[in-house]
């Protein structure tokens, strides 16, 4: 069976609570009408239709439109090889769906990501708290009113409390360079933006503390064919 047929089988079972599906290369998608009924639709989903894998739950800032927030629902099966996603939306009032952790553990750690970057609560989550950002974080940095520099935030002695550099890390691909060896992510030189594999960058504290003297002095160089 394909995931058209499975799909079109989906959404008559649902009827009107379902929408679509639509197709974007090649990969089909629903949308859920009411996010209230997440949970009772994906039990169906695992149980009648055989998606007993959620593969990702994410999420979808729809800054300065009503509802702002789209949570999308991955599943595969693994019996029919076959996938498609969900979608459902919640305005930023309410901010809150249930939990589908009842019918996927897997959702523990997808639910808490999108808690604690995007702020959606999940109701009957068994553990809702933050995975990435400290307890008492007050701000959520996926929102799109978030800026790409960070935020200031009290916490002495426990992590930055300033806003982060725009440097773009220690390790990045660098954009150009003549073969793949040359992007290889490496330690960089933010100042001229050089492909570290083709010059020496400055040693920081931080890098000799961790891999030791001498580290990114020497450059690399592509073996030759």
């Amino acid at each position: 069976m394909t995931a058209a047929e499975i799909v079109n089988q989906i959404k008559s079972a649902f009827g009107e609570l379902l929408s679509g599906p639509a197709e974007f290369r090649g990969e089909l998608t629903l949308v859920l009408a009411d996010a209230e009924r997440v949970a009772v639709v994906c039990a169906r989903l695992k149980s009648e239709f055989g998606f007993d894998y959620l593969v990702d739950v994410s999420s979808v800032d729809n800054y300065g439109e009503d509802p702002r927030w789209t949570v999308v629902y991955h599943f595969y099966g693994y019996g029919h090889g076959q996938s498609f996603r969900l979608k459902t939306s919640v305005s930023e009032e309410k901010s809150e769906l249930p939990t589908v952790t009842g019918v996927w553990r897997t959702a523990d750690w997808h639910e808490r990501e999108i808690y604690d970057m995007m702020g959606i609560r999940f109701r009957g989550h068994p553990d809702l708290r933050r995975i990435l950002m400290w307890e008492g974080y007050p701000y959520f940095p996926l929102r799109k009113d978030f800026p790409l520099a960070g935020k200031e935030s009290e916490l002495p002695e426990v992590g930055f409390s300033a806003p982060a550099p725009m440097a773009g890390g220690p390790f990045v691909t660098v954009a150009g360079g003549k073969d793949t060896i040359a992007r290889e992510p490496r330690v960089r030189n933010p100042e001229n933006n050089v492909p570290p594999s083709l010059k020496p960058v400055e040693e920081t504290a931080g890098m000799k503390a961790v891999y030791g003297e001498g580290f990114g002095q020497k450059p690399v160089e592509a073996k030759k064919k």
